[in-house]
Formats: C-alpha cells, structure tokens, sequence
C-alpha cells in the first residue's frame, strides 16, 4: 500500500496523538489481505516463519501506552497462525526518522537493536532462527533503513532470511 491520504491519515493517528490503539483490527486486516496476495509472501511462508515487531523505545512506549508494530504483529499472527517473538529491543533512545534524510536515518539507527534474549539462551534462538524464516514487522517502509538495521542483528544472531512486511510504503 502506498502511504498516501487515507492510510497516512489513520497511520498517523494509530502511532500519534490522540494514539487511536482502536485502529488495531482494521490496519491490520488491511495489511493481512496485502501481503497474502504477495507471491513471495506465499514462498516464504513455508518454510516456518515467525514474525518480529520492530521494538520501541521505552521512553515512547511509556507515552503511547503501546508499541504499533507489536499490535500489527499481534492481529498478523491470530490472522496467519504464526508465532510471534519479541527478541528485539531498542538499546538506546533514536530520533523519529519522520523528515530524516537517508544518511541520518542510518546514523540515527545505528546500533539501536539488540536481542531481548538472555545470553545463556541465546545459542538455542539462533539455531530456531536458522531453521525458518523471520519477518520483521513495522508500519511504514521509507528508506529501509530501520529494518535493514533489525536485520542486520537478526542475521548475525544466524537468521537464515529475514523479510521486512510493512502496511506501507514511502
């Protein structure tokens, strides 16, 4: 989906003031029924996925009371039966990308995730992330540059393939 009038519109107030949480369900069976017709989508499925919201901080957790890409991933993985894993976390406060140029986005990012996983059990993440697919999960693609980022640790943790499924594009 291009993210333009209207899905920028209910976008915006999912993640924004007045932070409509409400717009859980309907965000995401718009986004169910654009990547199921995807054939890539369809490919990848196969081989036992499991989708991974794109983590917040904790500071603006606190202040929207929900993190957007979690509630996408939640209704994606009821709608989908797939598993859900939240094995990211944000290490370290970022600036919104909102009105970041390419080369800021990136700066912006760079080390900003890590894995939410203990050490000790760490050995035994990266050999299930080996075994299938990971599809991050986030609500708009711009520039790529905060999945690229998530994946980078994802793949150097031993994911096999990770795909970035967002409900728009920039």
């Amino acid at each position: 989906m291009v993210y333009k009038a209207i899905i920028k519109k209910l976008i915006y107030n999912f993640k924004y003031k007045p932070y409509l949480a409400d717009l859980k369900k309907f965000l995401t069976e718009l986004f169910y029924e654009s990547i199921i017709q995807q054939e890539v989508f369809q490919t990848a499925l196969k081989l036992s996925p499991v989708l991974v919201p794109i983590p917040l901080s904790q500071k603006r957790l606190r202040a929207r009371g929900y993190n957007h890409a979690k509630l996408l991933a939640e209704g994606l993985s009821k709608n989908l039966n797939l598993k859900l894993s939240d094995i990211l976390q944000r290490t370290r406060e970022t600036k919104s990308q909102f009105g970041l140029k390419l080369k800021d986005r990136k700066e912006n990012l760079k080390d900003a995730f890590a894995l939410n996983t203990p050490p000790d059990t760490q050995d035994k993440l990266a050999k299930s992330l080996r075994a299938g697919n990971v599809f991050l999960v986030d609500d708009i693609l711009t520039t790529g540059s905060t999945l690229l980022e998530a994946a980078n640790i994802l793949k150097r943790k031993g994911a096999k393939k990770v795909y970035g499924l967002t409900l728009a594009r920039d």
